[in-house]
C-alpha cells in the first residue's frame, strides 16, 4: 500500500542525492513537481493546473484513455519480443506505411528516437560504404555516443567535431546568411551539401522552417555522390505540422527521404520508435549476416500503442485540429509582433512554432535573459513553456495536439501582459537581475 505522499522538498532531496547533477529538471531554481496529466494539462502535488505548451511527447494528449486502455488490454494478454509471430507488428508496420512514400516500405521497431537515429547511420552507412555525414548546425540528434558526434549542439561543449563530420549552415531565412530578402534561399543553402542527416524541422536550432525546395536540391547532390538523405522526423511527425502527416512533405511531393526516422511521439510517452526505409537499403543492410533485434523494439505492447495513436489522431482529426488552432496560435502572435518589438519573429507551421526574441530588429541580437524572464514569468501563470535555439531566446510551442483555441488566447494574453505590464528595464536587464527576478 502506498504511503502519504511525499513532500515536494523530501522529493528533490532524494533526487539531488540519488541522480546525477547533469539529469536537469526544468525550471531548477524552483522545480515543479507533476503528479498527475489529461490532456493538455500537467498537475502538481497540490493539485495545481498547469497548461503544457511544449509536452510533445504526450502528442495525442497526456494519459488519453484510449491509449492507456490499449496498454493495459494487451499487457493482460501477452507482451514479449518480436521473434515470435504477431499481428500488432505487422498491422502497426501497415498503418505506417499507408501513411509513407510508397518507397519507404521496410520498418525497423525500437524503443527510443537516438535508437532510432543510430539505426539509420548504420543503415545508411552499410548502404553507401562511406563513414561521413553531413548536418545541419546546431543540430541534435540523440544523446548515444554515435549521435553526440553529428549533433553539433552538444559535441561542441564536449570533445569537438570529427573529423568525418561536416558541419552545414543552417536554413534559417531569419538569421542565418540567406535571409527573407534572398532571391532564392533553397538554392544558396544547399548548393553547401554534400550528403546529408537532418530534422525535417530543426527544433533545438530555433523551431526553423527550411525554405520549401532545400529539400530536393540537398537530395539531388546528397544521391549524385552515392549517400542517402535521412529525415528525422522524431519532434515533428505525426500530423503536427497539421497540412501533412509527416514535417518532409512540406517540402513538395516531389521529394522523399532515403530513410525516416520516428519516435517520442509516436507511443504518446510509452518508449516506441521507428525507422523507414527502401528495400534497397534494407537489403544492403541484410548482405552482413549480422540479425538485427530489439529486446522491446516492435513488442505487442509497443505497437498496440502505437496503433492506439494512430486511431486517435484520426478520430479525433487532430492533424486537421493542428492546421487550424496552430493557424489561429500563429494570427494572435503576429498581433503582438506588431506591438511588441522585442518579438523579432514569429514562424512555423501547425503547432510547431517558435517565437524569436531580439534586443533590436535592426542587429537581431538574441534576447536570451529576456526570454528566460518571461518562461519564468509565465510559469507563475500555470503556463509551461521553454526556449531554444543557439541563443536560447526562441519561445517554442510544440503542445499536446489538443490544444485549443482557447488555450491559444489564454497564453498569448498572459505573454501580453507580461510584455505590456513590465517597465523596459526588467525586460532588458542584466543576467544577474535574471537571477533575482527569475
Amino acid at each position: 500500500m502506498a504511503g502519504a505522499p511525499r513532500a515536494k522538498a523530501d522529493t528533490l532531496a532524494l533526487r539531488r542525492r540519488l541522480l546525477s547533477a547533469s539529469c536537469r529538471l526544468f525550471y531548477p531554481e524552483a522545480p515543479v513537481k507533476i503528479v498527475r496529466g489529461r490532456g493538455q494539462y500537467l498537475y502538481d502535488e497540490q493539485g495545481a493546473e498547469y497548461l503544457d505548451c511544449v509536452g510533445n511527447v504526450a502528442h495525442v494528449g497526456h494519459c488519453h484513455p484510449l491509449v492507456v486502455q490499449a496498454a493495459h488490454e494487451q499487457n493482460q494478454v501477452l507482451n514479449t519480443n518480436s521473434r515470435y509471430l504477431h499481428d500488432n507488428i505487422v498491422d502497426y508496420a501497415q498503418r505506417l506505411s499507408e501513411t509513407l512514400p510508397e518507397q519507404l516500405c521496410v520498418f525497423y521497431f525500437l524503443n527510443s528516437g537516438s535508437e532510432a537515429n543510430d539505426l539509420a547511420l548504420r543503415l545508411a552507412r552499410q548502404y553507401t560504404g562511406h563513414q561521413d555525414v553531413v548536418v545541419l548546425d546546431h543540430a541534435y540528434h540523440g544523446h548515444l555516443s554515435s549521435l553526440i558526434d553529428i549533433s553539433p549542439y552538444k559535441f561542441r561543449d564536449l570533445d569537438g567535431q570529427k573529423e568525418w563530420v561536416h558541419v552545414v549552415p543552417l536554413p534559417d531565412v531569419y538569421r542565418g546568411p540567406y535571409r527573407e530578402d534572398h532571391p532564392d534561399p533553397a538554392v544558396a543553402y544547399a548548393d553547401e551539401i554534400a550528403a546529408f542527416f537532418a530534422e525535417s524541422l530543426p527544433s533545438v536550432a530555433g523551431q526553423i522552417l527550411p525554405p520549401v525546395g532545400y529539400f530536393s536540391l540537398v537530395a539531388q547532390h546528397v544521391r549524385r555522390a552515392g549517400a542517402v538523405f535521412v529525415a528525422d522526423e522524431i519532434q515533428v511527425g505525426f500530423g503536427r505540422v497539421g497540412k501533412h502527416f509527416w514535417a518532409f512533405q512540406l517540402q513538395g511531393e516531389d521529394f522523399t527521404p532515403d530513410i525516416v526516422t520516428m519516435g517520442k511521439s509516436i507511443g504518446n510517452g510509452h518508449p516506441v520508435a521507428c525507422v523507414a526505409t527502401t528495400q534497397a537499403v534494407s537489403r544492403a543492410f541484410e548482405t552482413t549476416g549480422v540479425e538485427y533485434f530489439n529486446t522491446f523494439g516492435g513488442s505487442p505492447v509497443s505497437c498496440a500503442v502505437g496503433l492506439a495513436v494512430l486511431d486517435v489522431l484520426e478520430k479525433e482529426q487532430l492533424q486537421t485540429h493542428a492546421t487550424c488552432v496552430g493557424s489561429f496560435l500563429m494570427e494572435l502572435l503576429r498581433q503582438q509582433k506588431e506591438k511588441h518589438p522585442i518579438i523579432g519573429d514569429v514562424r512555423g507551421v501547425g503547432l510547431f512554432i517558435g517565437v524569436d526574441l531580439v534586443k533590436d530588429e535592426a542587429t537581431r541580437t538574441p534576447a536570451t535573459e529576456e526570454a528566460d524572464y518571461l518562461v519564468s514569468r509565465l510559469k507563475e501563470s500555470y503556463i509551461l513553456l521553454s526556449t531554444d535555439g543557439p541563443g536560447r531566446n526562441v519561445l517554442k510551442f510544440k503542445p499536446p495536439m489538443c490544444f485549443s483555441r482557447d488555450n491559444a488566447q489564454h497564453v498569448v494574453a498572459r505573454l501580453d501582459a507580461i510584455l505590456t505590464g513590465e517597465p523596459e528595464r526588467q525586460l532588458h536587464r542584466s543576467p544577474e537581475c535574471s537571477m533575482v527576478c527569475g
